[in-house]
């Protein structure tokens, strides 16, 4: 720690625990929820880095659980945000070797929305020099969702299922699916997204206010036979398409987007069709995937970052002291991530 300052600037959550609301990844006044502040520099323990942060991204988990709408509780003065990159300056036993290298993180133990962040050493992944901060930012939790969500959905035929698919994460999917050969149908709520989509690779994108989506998922489903179901809304709508899916389906929920509670219409599927519905969460796959298999998708996501075949869609940039004041009108643009620095 030495020649480190002994206090820091960052965003922090005002609240504990669990909220009674679902009111879904928006907000209306950052400040219900969040405060500037100055603190202390947080140490890294056993196995974890201390990280001088670069640059910070928004994703809809964060204000999920900002909100107490996450499946993990708030800690009151705790500073917010799960991802960003930077560089590591100070290291806990154990974790010497990613002393002094560039990285993009997943925080545990102290946000990313501040100038430092502690982790664990498993939730780092070096970056290749060639890799933007803003890319580095957004380097784990969305494409590395998508790389082993799309594995998933490779060895279950050759159609998958894509919910929310304009989002920066629905697009890499497809964008995936389609260079591995594979039929991403893409679920939009605007028609105007219809051909951009297809641009990024859907085989077949279906409006979800169309009256007639159902029936016409119907008859993709008896075409194509999707079996993996990719779901970051989990509505009605998605249980009716769930439905509709052939026997060995699985429906993967790996958020919540829609406040809407839905309904199991038919159950008996989960018994006769040998149905599935099951949750992904990134953090789970970080910490028990075999090494082998991670570096294999680390690689994957860099050289897709690095030729330009990915790139993150930045529709705010804000610095972290007017992350506060700014954060709610920031959200309101769509198609794209913010992006919070120093």
């Amino acid at each position: 720690m030495t020649d480190l300052p002994t206090t820091m600037f960052a965003v922090l959550q005002t609240q504990d625990g669990f909220a009674d609301t679902r009111t879904g990844p928006t907000l209306d006044k950052a400040e219900d929820w969040l405060a500037a502040a100055e603190i202390p520099v947080p140490s890294p323990g056993p196995g974890q880095v201390l990280i001088r942060l670069s640059a910070a991204s928004v994703n809809p988990s964060d204000i999920h659980f900002v909100k107490g709408e996450y499946g993990q509780p708030r800690t009151k003065g705790a500073p917010a945000g799960f991802e960003g990159c930077g560089d590591v300056v100070a290291t806990g036993s154990g974790a010497e070797a990613l002393q002094g290298q560039r990285v993009a993180f997943v925080a545990a133990g102290s946000g990313a929305w501040a100038e430092y962040a502690v982790t664990q050493a498993q939730m780092c992944i070096p970056l290749r020099p060639e890799i933007s901060d803003e890319d580095g930012a957004a380097q784990i939790v969305n494409p590395l969702t998508a790389m082993a969500m799309v594995d998933i959905a490779r060895n279950d035929g050759d159609a998958f299922i894509v919910s929310a698919a304009t989002s920066q994460l629905g697009k890499l999917m497809c964008s995936l699916g389609r260079d591995l050969g594979l039929k991403p149908i893409a679920l939009v709520r605007r028609p105007e997204t219809v051909e951009n989509l297809k641009d990024h690779g859907a085989t077949e994108v279906l409006v979800t206010s169309d009256p007639d989506i159902t029936q016409k998922f119907a008859s993709l489903s008896a075409e194509l036979k999707p079996r993996i179901f990719l779901d970051a809304v989990a509505d009605q709508l998605s249980e009716q398409i769930f439905c509709a899916m052939p026997n060995n389906a699985r429906w993967i929920c790996y958020g919540k987007l829609s406040t809407e509670f839905p309904t199991l219409t038919q159950t008996g599927q989960l018994i006769f069709m040998s149905k599935r519905i099951e949750g992904f969460w990134l953090t789970r796959w970080m910490m028990s995937t075999p090494p082998a298999d991670q570096l294999r998708v680390v690689a994957e996501v860099q050289s897709r970052f690095a030729d330009g075949r990915w790139k993150t869609d930045v529709s705010e940039r804000l610095a972290l002291r007017d992350v506060v004041p700014n954060l709610a009108d920031a959200l309101k643009k769509s198609d794209g991530k913010v992006i919070i620095t120093p």
